[in-house]
């Protein structure tokens, strides 16, 4: 698990080691840490400014984006290294003030300090091999103002590789809103704990490749804010077959999905569910959508929705489930809306994803419920349910997955660039998938991601859980089955198993 902590957290951990150790002995920690990842990368052939350049340190030329906060303290101690090694280091200030012992390193180191704006910063930064930026701290706020704003964008434009000293400058540490101008780094060198705003985009897309630096805070952080499970955390999850296990054993999972006007939708829940592990699933659908199913998954176990037949006695039809999934292609319809209300009428967890997620919008009444349930918006069915904007949700991820956690009493799991999980309870982690590709964005990609959630819920993981799996293995499955190439839905499913076995496997 990757752990992320908020500035609160980390803040307190900081004052509480301070205590302990000598004055400035935390920043010469992450300084030296800084200085090694920086050192590393300048020594690879190639890679500092893109130019080929031979693997060392002496004779690189590193700029320095310096504001007034302990970053800015953080990144003149490593220029100041860097420089003690023959590195050409200039550090450009962006604020009125910098750290002074700090900046007194680096002139002892042979570097040079000079303020921006200015001919001379602009021609540091063009040259450089590497630039670190150390503008703002994890308690920035907003977008960068100027300088720093303009020293960004030249760092942008700039053949070096860039590195942030904490978080990128711009990116709001604890949820990863950029708001107006950010640094945009190739590697983020993170103390003792990642930030939230790392792992959840925007912000994740500024941060590039995150390396952790521990600085000793590790005893002193509580639970996590949000983390990023890994494949053996999802491999611990995932549920195993026994000696004993039969098809009942294994999770029944119940799908109420298709209508006439979208027939592919149960076929590809259902092959998610399938291919998810579940012992037995059971459709619940209309005529045409059924004969499709059929074709493609004949283990599958199907009830034909009656006209005559209303929502609790069709629910009731279908026979003994261990969870719900309802919503892919249903329709919004007084029948779907009947339908969705006796599925979240039972006693089991329920999945609702797509038109299920609709038809709460004007049927909000249905939530909360006592059993576990689970939502699987995108940004702009999660707009429609909380009467927002799409692009507010989109930039802002954390705030509505939690925000319509909490008003639902549901986890929530929010699809797009980053997939927010948010659990119902404020004193429980947020998880983040990390195995998210662009080659999911495909029609009917949400329709197996729900099959697969909900076969999991079957099989007896609880929601924050079966979320985060079936995300991972999602992703996952993605990348193994474009290989950089597109995509359909049943691609998706066809590499399910090999996904399950690279998580086994790792």
């Amino acid at each position: 698990m990757r752990n992320a902590h908020s500035v609160a957290a980390v803040r307190a951990a900081e004052s509480t080691l301070m205590a302990q150790l000598p004055d400035g002995a935390l920043m010469q920690r992450a300084a030296a840490g800084l200085a090694a990842t920086c050192a590393a990368l300048l020594r690879q052939p190639g890679r500092a400014g893109g130019a080929g350049r031979p693997g060392r340190v002496y004779g690189t030329r590193v700029a320095v984006l310096v504001g007034g906060g302990d970053n800015g303290g953080d990144a003149l101690y490593a220029a100041a290294r860097l420089a003690d090694r023959g590195a050409v280091v200039t550090a450009i200030a962006a604020a009125g003030r910098v750290h002074e012992g700090g900046a007194a390193a680096l002139a002892g180191g042979g570097g040079r300090l000079i303020e921006a704006p200015g001919e001379d910063a602009d021609e540091a930064i063009a040259v450089a091999d590497l630039i670190i930026d150390g503008l703002l701290g994890i308690g920035g706020r907003g977008g960068l103002r100027e300088p720093a704003a303009s020293l960004a964008a030249a760092a942008g434009r700039a053949r070096a590789l860039v590195v942030a000293v904490d978080l990128p400058s711009g990116v709001d540490a604890d949820t990863g809103e950029v708001v107006g101008a950010a640094v945009r780094a190739d590697v983020t060198v993170t103390f003792g704990t990642l930030k939230p705003g790392l792992l959840i985009d925007p912000g994740a897309s500024y941060a590039g490749v995150v390396e952790c630096v521990d600085i000793g805070l590790g005893g002193y952080l509580g639970p996590p804010d949000v983390a990023a499970p890994q494949a053996a955390d999802i491999a611990a999850w995932l549920p195993r077959p026994s000696e004993e296990s039969d098809k009942y054993r294994r999770g029944v999972l119940g799908i109420v999905a298709g209508s006439d006007r979208f027939t592919g939708a149960p076929t590809l829940a259902v092959g998610g569910a399938i291919r998810g592990g579940a012992g037995m699933v059971r459709l619940l659908s209309s005529a045409v959508p059924v004969a499709v199913v059929r074709q493609h998954w004949p283990e599958a176990v199907i009830t034909t929705l009656d006209a005559g037949l209303g929502g609790s006695a069709a629910v009731e039809a279908v026979g003994q489930v261990e969870a719900w999934a309802a919503g892919p292609g249903m329709g919004t319809d007084e029948v779907a809306a009947d339908l969705l209300a006796a599925v979240l009428a039972t006693s089991v967890p329920v999945l609702v994803d797509a038109d299920g997620i609709t038809l709460l919008a004007s049927h909000r009444k249905l939530l909360p419920r006592p059993a576990p349930t689970l939502l699987t918006p995108h940004a702009g069915e999660l707009a429609r349910l909380l009467g927002a904007d799409r692009l507010d949700v989109e930039a802002h991820r954390l705030r509505f997955a939690t925000q319509a956690a909490a008003e639902l009493g549901c986890t929530v799991l929010l699809k797009g660039s980053t997939t927010v999980i948010a659990p119902p309870a404020a004193d429980q982690e947020v998880l983040v998938n990390p195995t998210g590709t662009s080659w999911l964005a495909t029609a009917g990609s949400g329709d197996v991601l729900s099959g697969l959630a909900g076969s999991l819920l079957a099989q007896g993981l609880d929601p924050p859980r079966a979320a985060a799996a079936a995300a991972y293995l999602h992703g996952i499955a993605g990348r193994l089955a474009a290989e950089g190439a597109p995509i359909g839905a049943s691609d998706i499913i066809t590499a399910l198993p090999a996904a399950t076995r690279t998580v086994a496997d790792a």
